[in-house]
């Protein structure tokens, strides 16, 4: 199996720690802006979302004079989340209930959830409800903006919103937020799309006071998982026949198995969780009460499996089995088609097993979601996709490419969101004295301060949208496969337009402040995150402006002497100046002093060479020559700003071979240098035609 990701964290169980009011530390982040009436909560699964609303929700109930409480979530199982749950026995004053007639997200049918809804909203003494999107959406059909008034209405899973004209739940939100007082939040663990509609218009978006929460910070505070692992495996031929190779049923697992329409699935279903089952080992029984199907493994171990896809009414006594299972032994797999993903909880659940291509990045990260929860004794968690190997002879070779494509998106993505954080602090907000935290980066910007909207963007998690969309883009992808991007095509070109596109009011010294902070996040990220002075390995290759010197057996710097301004570098500067710590950014083999770390290093930096180094190794040379023929047949054409990028690797490459490329070299590279050169001269041909015009 290819590991293309495998992250370690601390464990400091901070994330995991409750204060004086039984909150953990991300609830507490939340409850902060308890009186925000638009409040944006951008928090991984496993955070505790549903804790937080609770906490939210009953302090607006209680405090600021607010009728009901309304949960909306995405299916049906996902209602289980906000079940009744003690609170004040942790320090809170309050306890969270909702009475049996106003879970909407038990069995009934669609009409008369929505009866029930819109009795709900007329009786004074119902104060909380949970519901589905959909009898959301039913019901408001039925009402007006205006009845939700001293209302608050909590999306779950708030991902499910855009603007798009077709997007009812979009519109939903529009309205309430011009025709009711409504107080409004919006939970999500993964706020980006696969497609290219936003979840808000920029000005509605502007309302809401954001509360950014890590995946990081998370996995980081856990106290027990220790590590988290992404991988692929690849086979040929039916999936069926190579699940063995991957299914481990000593591990709590969750098996996905492909949708019917796409390309891996048998166009059986059912007969696809049969497969499963044979693979377990030998049925026994399936329990008649929760339809729990008991399997013999060939160890003699007795498995307790849940099947969610065979679609009869017994499905519906799984569901509440699984709503209550509350220790290891109670369930061991879950085979599951559309459900179990986002909003599921099984915390015990340590491997999730994805069979096919999933082409929103949004779906994998909620997937992945449900093995990244914390447990006594789970110390690992485990993402594998078992996708087809693209084969040179056959006829949907390029399918196959593009699916692998996004496969390798998603990795390059979770690679970006798995990594610490880093923030930025500008030097013109800083206090004389002030030293900034550690996985800080300062921004030198005392003669052109960075602008409010910049920071807002930083503040919030602006980022990690900007990198998302980045990494959506085919030929950001096409990278980690083909090693024929040069990086300062995507750091100088690419990067830019994806920010110009998500924030078109921002002017250009605002953008360029806005790309070099996003490149050192992502520099970082994919290089191990910014390393102290005192974690530096043995031997390391320190670089200052213009000073490059090694480190002693303690790993403590050799004194380099003076820097070229007179100052000896291991010295913070002026003691009034504001600092920063001294920390070390890795770029090829040596460290960078981020306090010395200028643009032009950070465009040389590839994120995509660990992936691509990755897939070379797990790949077989013409399986990957086949990826990267297909990539390369299939690439835009050449641009002028990637023409005006690479016109110095042109020169380069003619000075040391020469001559210059050649569009028929077996170098993908090469060929890049030569098609580019070729687009230089058609350009030049045409202005001299221009010019004797």
């Amino acid at each position: 199996m290819a590991e293309l990701i495998k992250v370690e964290y601390e464990r400091t169980g901070k994330s995991a720690t409750s204060n004086a009011l039984g909150m953990r530390e991300m609830q507490a982040r939340a409850y902060e802006k308890r009186d925000s009436q638009y409040l944006l909560l951008k928090a991984p699964p496993a955070s505790g979302k549903s804790r937080a609303l609770m906490f939210l929700a009953l302090h607006k109930l209680n405090r600021l004079g607010l009728r009901k409480a309304i949960v909306a979530v995405p299916e049906m199982s996902i209602g289980a989340s906000f079940k009744d749950t003690d609170l004040t026995s942790h320090g809170f004053d309050w306890d969270w209930h909702v009475d049996d007639r106003n879970d909407l997200c038990r069995a009934g049918n669609d009409s008369g959830k929505v009866d029930a809804f819109i009795r709900f909203l007329a009786d004074p003494n119902d104060r909380t409800l949970v519901c589905t999107h959909a009898t959301l959406r039913y019901a408001f059909a039925k009402l007006k903006s205006s009845d939700f008034d001293d209302c608050l209405v909590a999306i779950d899973e708030f991902h499910h919103v855009s603007v798009d004209e077709s997007n009812r739940l979009g519109g939903l939100i529009d309205d309430l937020m011009r025709g009711s007082n409504a107080h409004i939040v919006a939970m999500t663990g993964s706020y980006f799309r696969g497609d290219a509609a936003p979840i808000l218009l920029p000005d509605d978006e502007a309302r809401f006071d954001k509360v950014t929460y890590t995946y990081y910070e998370q996995l980081n505070g856990y106290r027990y998982l220790k590590s988290l692992g992404i991988g692929y495996h690849f086979y040929q031929g039916r999936y069926i026949d190579a699940i063995r190779e991957v299914l481990d049923a000593s591990k709590k697992t969750i098996v996905h198995i492909p949708n019917v329409n796409s390309g891996e699935s048998t166009k059986d279903k059912y007969g696809e969780v049969d497969h499963l089952l044979d693979a377990l080992g030998d049925v026994e029984v399936q329990d008649s009460r929760t339809g729990i199907v008991t399997v013999r493994h060939p160890s003699g171990k007795l498995l307790k499996v849940a099947d969610l896809v065979t679609d009869t009414p017994i499905r519906r006594d799984v569901q509440e089995y699984l709503r209550n299972v509350t220790k290891p032994e109670d369930v061991d797999i879950i085979i599951a088609l559309g459900m179990a993903k986002e909003g599921f909880d099984w915390p015990f659940c340590e491997h999730v097993l994805t069979i096919g291509y999933r082409n929103s990045m949004t779906e994998i990260v909620q997937i992945i979601g449900r093995a990244t929860r914390d447990s006594e004794g789970k110390t690992h968690a485990q993402f594998t996709n078992l996708i087809a190997q693209p084969d040179a002879d056959d006829d949907d070779v390029k399918v196959s490419v593009n699916n692998l494509l996004k496969a390798i998106t998603v990795s390059l993505l979770m690679e970006q969101v798995l990594a610490p954080s880093v923030s930025f602090k500008p030097r013109s907000r800083m206090r004389e004295g002030e030293k900034a935290e550690p996985g800080t980066v300062i921004i030198e910007d005392i003669q052109a301060p960075v602008s409010d909207k910049v920071m807002g963007i930083l503040e919030s998690g602006g980022q990690e949208d900007i990198i998302a969309a980045l990494l959506q883009k085919p030929e950001v992808a096409s990278a980690a496969v083909t090693d024929t991007t040069e990086p300062e095509v995507i750091n100088e070109v690419e990067l830019p337009k994806v920010i110009e596109r998500l924030h078109p009011d921002l002017d250009e010294n605002e953008r360029e402040v806005l790309r070099e902070t996003v490149l050192t996040t992502m520099g970082a990220r994919s290089t191990g995150g910014l390393f102290n002075e005192e974690d530096l390995p043995e031997g390391a290759v320190i670089h200052e402006p213009n000073q490059v010197y090694g480190t002693d057996e303690n790993g403590v710097p050799v004194d380099p002497g003076a820097a070229p301004d007179g100052r000896d570098l291991g010295d913070d500067g002026n003691d009034g100046e504001p600092k920063g710590n001294r920390q070390f950014l890795k770029i090829g083999e040596k460290f960078v002093n981020i306090e010395h770390l200028n643009i032009d290093l950070i465009n040389q930096i590839n994120p995509f060479q660990g992936a691509y180094e990755i897939l070379s190794k797990a790949l077989t040379a013409p399986v990957l020559k086949t990826i990267q023929d297909t990539v390369v047949g299939n690439r835009t054409q050449m641009t002028e700003e990637e023409a005006v990028v690479l016109w110095p690797k042109i020169q380069e490459f003619a000075e040391k071979h020469g001559r210059a490329p050649s569009v028929h070299s077996d170098d993908h590279m090469e060929v890049r240098y030569a098609e580019a050169l070729a687009y230089i001269q058609k350009k030049k041909r045409e202005r001299m035609r221009g010019a004797s015009a």
